[in-house]
């Protein structure tokens, strides 16, 4: 990771622009702070790409595309890497964003960024109209570094995806590893899936429904995994239920769409998840504070005062 990092900002010390690109499903969750934090200190632009808006909400799309164009340095768009009408738009789009260097004798150098399966080298292979990079529905297909040539002054460095060394909320690591940004090995299934369950309950309940052909009312997550299993039949030797099976069933039908265009955070519950989880943890801190200082309260009054020495 450390190797990874030093790439990267070597990298972004030479470019004139980054596009990042985010799953527009879970766009806050999707952006690599590390990103942010390397193209900021070198007051570099940033296209955000939200990627995948065929999957995505589309009001959910359009709040965040707000969010992210209110921040400095910073223009949004939304795109699927498999309309080429869409992603057609990007270099030029890139390249406004560095004025100082779009004309006939200066090149538009642009880094494109992201975290593994955002659909990066989908978007790539449809910027350069070929194939060059290689593509799959499996985390880090891309392993190295590659430059192309887009003409009209303009290159494209693809970097392999990107992430942090740790993932500061808990739900984003269930969020990714829903929309498989992470590797299998990274992950239990049935966690994510009664996450995946509990966030659909609170902002899809009625494609839930329709999908599973039942109601949705007074489940929890474990319950909408329960409800899938007795609905589609899903049952191991011996009658019981199969849990695991309905558990990849909820994950693949959300991967795939088959339940419907889904985004599984919005700016407003991101700031009141990121809010509640700060201040649980500065609660915490706070508590374990006052037990340290209570303890060594107690250490002193038990050592008690040492007497003076004699005269």
């Amino acid at each position: 990771m450390a190797a990874a990092r030093k790439k990267a900002a070597e990298t972004l010390a030479q470019v004139d622009v980054v596009i990042e690109v985010l799953d527009a499903r879970l766009p806050g969750a999707s952006s690599n702070p590390m990103i942010a934090e390397l193209r900021l200190h070198r007051q570099r632009p940033c296209l955000k790409v939200l990627n995948k808006t065929d999957l995505a909400d589309p009001l959910a799309t359009t709040a965040w595309l707000h969010t992210f164009g209110n921040q400095p340095l910073v223009k949004a768009v939304a795109v699927s890497s498999k309309r080429p009408a869409d992603v057609a738009k990007l270099p030029k789009l890139a390249a406004s964003l560095a004025p100082h260097r779009n004309s006939m004798i200066k090149r538009v150098r642009i880094l494109v960024m992201g975290i593994p399966n955002v659909g990066k080298s989908t978007l790539i292979n449809a910027m350069v109209k070929r194939r060059v990079a290689n593509v799959g529905d499996q985390p880090a297909i891309t392993k190295h570094q590659s430059r192309y040539d887009l003409g009209e002054q303009m290159e494209l460095i693809d970097m392999p995806g990107l992430m942090w060394p740790a993932i500061e909320y808990p739900s984003d690591g269930l969020m990714l590893a829903a929309s498989h940004a992470i590797g299998e090995n990274a992950y239990i299934d049935e966690e994510v899936a009664v996450a995946l369950a509990e966030t659909l309950l609170i902002r899809y309940p009625a494609l839930l429904a329709a999908r599973y052909k039942c109601e949705t009312e007074g489940l929890d997550g474990p319950g909408v995994i329960e409800a899938i299993a007795k609905q589609r039949g899903f049952r191991i030797k011996g009658g019981d239920l199969d849990y695991d099976k309905a558990t990849r069933t909820l994950l693949s039908d959300y991967r795939s769409a088959a339940l419907g265009r889904i985004t599984l955070e919005t700016p407003q519950s991101r700031k009141s998840m990121m809010e509640k989880v700060d201040a649980a943890r500065a609660e915490k801190a706070a508590a374990e504070a006052e037990q340290a200082a209570i303890k060594e309260a107690l250490r002193k009054a038990k050592s008690g005062p040492r007497d003076s020495a004699p005269e």
